[in-house]
């Protein structure tokens, strides 16, 4: 990896919207190989990070929690798994899960690589994001391990699904960063949006914790058998998670009202308006899943929202702020 000081040596090139230094040990690579194989990898990175997500939803809905009895084996004695009569398809969900897991530590990698390489010009700020899919991949990898060992305690299962909404959101970030310029942040739009979006994101946190609580105490534990489940009502925590939406939705209005009013940047407003969007359309889901059972397809759609609401989250407050040079 290059240093800091060797990058300031070198002028960036640009490419479309992404700006990397040139390499001394890849001469012929030009700055449109560069910018692609940058963009694969943080681009990959995020979707993985979404898809991470989706797959250990489906290790719950399958009731897979629980088919690798082991960690990092899926059987003691045996890394992957077998098939047999007894454990059907369940081994081969939850390693699929882990195996993903895999290809998410490889992007995080690649994210690194092309980081310090290429993009070391966008500063120090830019530099420690791109360590952060990483380090969390790993301490992912770590809780997966206790959550086996614990047998699926929601009290462990529910802080191994939060920390992918935040690493996508931090993955997101790390993506309107590549497209945007190379200049120190400044602040975009008026003040008084900053005052809107923080409750917002904070009430965002909180309606997918409380969202781990309303699956903590539901009936997809993640495995077939006897598995402990959250002792709340699962009415009243449910109704207490829709409060948070509501709030949500509220603040959200509110700074679709006022990003429209101050003629802020038109990123910001569309990121807004996606957003709204997700978020109606996920509780939608939500309240049909309520009202009718809670079916497995539908929950996966509702776990579908949850994998973009984060990130969309941090795309509405990346565009508040902008890295380029003040006109």
């Amino acid at each position: 990896m290059s240093s800091p000081a060797l990058s300031a040596e070198r002028s960036p090139e640009r490419h479309g919207r992404i700006t990397t230094l040139p390499d001394r040990r890849l001469t012929s690579w030009g700055p449109q190989r560069r910018a692609r194989l940058a963009a694969i990898a943080i681009w990959g990175n995020l979707i993985c990070q979404m898809g991470i997500i989706l797959s250990g939803g489906a290790v719950r809905l399958t009731g897979s929690g629980l088919g690798c009895s082991s960690w990092p084996h899926c059987e003691p004695g045996n890394f992957t798994p077998e098939l047999t009569l007894e454990a059907g398809i369940h081994p081969f969900v939850e390693f699929g899960n882990r195996t993903l897991t895999g290809v998410l530590s490889i992007f995080a990698v690649a994210v690194l690589l092309v980081t310090y390489r290429w993009l070391s010009h966008k500063g120090r700020g830019f530099r420690m994001l791109a360590w952060v899919p990483l380090i969390g991949t790993a301490a992912q990898a770590l809780i997966g391990a206790f959550v086996v060992w614990f047998d699926l305690h929601p009290g462990i299962v529910s802080p191994h699904f939060l920390i992918s909404p935040v690493l996508g959101a931090l993955s997101t970030v790390l993506l309107v960063r590549l497209y945007d310029g190379d200049s120190h942040v400044r602040l975009a739009v008026p003040p008084q949006l900053l005052g809107l979006y923080v409750p917002l994101a904070a009430v965002g946190f909180v309606v997918l914790v409380l969202g781990t609580l309303v699956t903590g105490t539901g009936p997809h534990s993640g495995d077939a058998g006897d598995v402990t489940r959250l002792m709340f009502s699962p009415v009243v925590i449910t109704r207490v998670h829709a409060v948070a939406v509501y709030l949500f939705l509220a603040l959200l209005i509110a700074m679709l009202v006022v990003l429209h009013r101050s003629c802020a940047r038109r990123e910001a407003r569309t990121a807004a308006w996606w957003l709204l969007a997700a978020t109606l359309a996920q509780g939608a889901v939500g309240y049909i899943q309520y009202f009718t059972g809670l079916p497995e397809l539908v929950v996966f759609g509702h776990l579908l929202g949850a994998a973009v609401f984060a990130p969309m989250i941090a795309w509405v407050g990346a565009r508040l702020v902008t890295w380029q040079e003040a006109r």
